[in-house]
């Protein structure tokens, strides 16, 4: 039986707990046994290099140099890593080797939550095939600085009308990438945890999370 770890905590706005138990509802579902904890300490126990997948729903806050050291050496071992918003893509800002290893970092949202467009860019992935090439979402929109190396699933368009000069920025929503011999995924759609109701929000993160577990 595949075995995934999901760690919560930080900033309570993004719901964590509530998104950790939905998660781990998900994992279940797909025949994953889970284990939830809600402190960084979970990433320095030297077990997490067995596990399929870990995912981390901890936004800002800080990590230890030893949890994140071992976290870094399951990951480049093989150890998927898949997660969210600001749970994956805007934890432990001071520490530049996580932002290596997820391959990007959030820096603005302007507007808040507004109403966007989310584009496919590539339906053909396996982790996209039969979702609609576009679908309208609200939520915050992030705007992120990435890696290049990324491979990029989803797209949105910033329209400028929070900040004009970012007005036709083409911005990657959905994406995987490897770290080491792990899979990466991150998607930026999920600010609060009643947007896992939107179908394909859902199930694009879904999908990517059993993309990223280790087989």
């Amino acid at each position: 039986m595949p075995e995934a770890l999901i760690v919560w905590g930080g900033w309570a706005g993004h719901e964590p707990e509530q998104g950790a138990h939905i998660i781990a509802g998900m994992l279940q579902e797909a025949g994953f046994k889970t284990y939830l904890e809600n402190t960084t300490e979970a990433f320095a126990d030297p077990s997490i290099a067995e596990l399929n997948l870990i995912v981390p729903i901890f936004t800002m806050s800080k990590i230890e140099k030893e949890e994140l050291d071992n976290l870094s050496r399951a990951v480049e071992g093989g150890v998927g890593l898949a997660g969210y918003h600001g749970g994956m893509g805007d934890a432990f800002r001071e520490a530049v080797e996580y932002q290596f290893m997820v391959g990007g970092q959030w820096v603005a949202h302007p507007g808040n939550v507004i109403d966007y467009t989310v584009q496919i860019t590539k339906p053909e992935d396996p982790v996209m095939q039969g979702l609609p090439g576009q679908f309208p979402y609200r939520s915050e929109q992030y705007y992120m600085h990435v890696d290049p190396s990324n491979e990029v699933l989803a797209t949105t368009r910033f329209n400028g009308d929070h900040a004009s000069w970012i007005d036709g920025v083409v911005m990657p929503v959905v994406w995987k990438r490897r770290h080491g011999e792990g899979r990466v995924f991150y998607s930026s759609l999920g600010h609060v945890a009643r947007e896992f109701e939107v179908p394909e929000m859902r199930e694009i993160l879904r999908r990517g999370m059993l993309w990223a577990a280790r087989d």
